[in-house]
C-alpha cells in the first residue's frame, strides 16, 4: 500500500464562472444552464493536444477542489439542504463540500472545446482549482433505474418577481443574464432551515449585485446594480 504522504495532486487549471462567492451557487450542476464556465489551463496542460477528440462529446465530468473549505472544516456527518438543514447524515451519503479530501465532481455541458473550453450548467465558484476533466459516456455513466435516496426529485423553485423600482435595470440585462439571476434566486440559495421565512438576501453574480426578499410564496428582486 502506498504511503499516504505521497498522494499529491496538482491543478491542471482554474475555472472562471459568474459565481463570485459561495452564496448563490446552485447546489447541483445543470440546474441553471446559463451558468457558464471557462477553464484556464496552466501552461503545461494548455496544449490543444490534451483536448483533441473532446469535441465529439457533449458533456464533461469536472473534478475540482473545494478550496474555500478549510481542512479543519471537514466532518463525517453533515446537514444536507434537501433534508431541511437540520437532520444529519453521513458525509458519504451527500455531495457536501465538507468532505475528507474536499473533492468536488460536477457534470457540465460542453459549449466549446477550442480555442477555449467553455462549459454550461456550472455550479463551481470562480477561481476554483480544476484537478481533472473526463468525458461523460452515456452507456456507462447513466443508470435510469438508480435510486437517489433522499434526493429523488429535483429541488422546488420559487416564483421570482421584479419590483417596479428596479424594472428598468432588470430590462437592461441580456436575456441570458436575466435567466441566470432568476434561476439562482428561484432555487432558494439561503440556508435550508430558513425556508419559508421572510428574509432579504444579497449576492454578487457575474457583473451584478442583486438583492431580493424571500417569502413563503416566492421572491421579489428589490435591488440590482452593476459592479463590473
Amino acid at each position: 500500500m502506498a504511503d499516504d504522504s505521497s498522494l499529491i495532486m496538482q491543478p491542471i487549471g482554474y475555472l472562471h464562472s459568474p459565481w463570485r462567492e459561495k452564496f448563490g451557487v446552485p447546489r447541483q450542476p445543470g440546474l441553471i444552464p446559463e451558468a457558464w464556465g471557462e477553464v484556464e489551463f496552466l501552461p503545461e496542460f494548455a496544449a490543444v493536444e490534451a483536448r483533441e477528440g473532446l469535441e465529439g462529446f457533449t458533456h464533461l465530468w469536472v473534478t475540482f477542489l473545494f478550496d474555500q473549505v478549510a481542512p479543519e472544516q471537514t466532518r463525517l456527518r453533515v446537514r444536507p439542504p434537501r433534508l431541511g438543514g437540520n437532520e444529519k447524515v453521513g458525509v458519504f451519503a451527500t455531495r457536501s463540500p465538507f468532505r475528507p479530501n474536499r473533492l468536488g465532481l460536477s457534470l457540465c455541458e460542453i459549449e466549446t472545446v477550442f480555442p477555449v473550453l467553455r462549459l454550461r450548467g456550472v455550479d463551481i465558484v470562480d477561481g476554483t482549482p480544476i484537478l481533472d476533466l473526463r468525458p461523460y459516456i452515456p452507456y456507462v455513466d447513466s443508470v435510469p433505474e438508480a435510486e437517489a435516496g433522499f434526493a429523488r426529485v429535483p429541488p422546488e423553485r420559487d416564483e421570482v418577481a421584479i419590483a417596479e423600482g428596479v424594472r428598468a435595470e432588470w430590462e437592461g440585462l441580456s436575456d441570458e443574464e436575466q435567466r441566470l439571476l432568476q434561476g439562482m434566486i428561484a432555487l432558494r440559495p439561503g440556508p435550508a432551515y430558513q425556508a419559508g421565512e421572510e428574509r432579504t438576501y444579497r449576492a454578487s453574480v457575474g457583473d451584478h449585485e442583486v438583492a431580493w426578499q424571500a417569502t413563503a410564496t416566492g421572491a421579489l428582486v428589490t435591488e440590482l446594480r452593476n459592479i463590473s
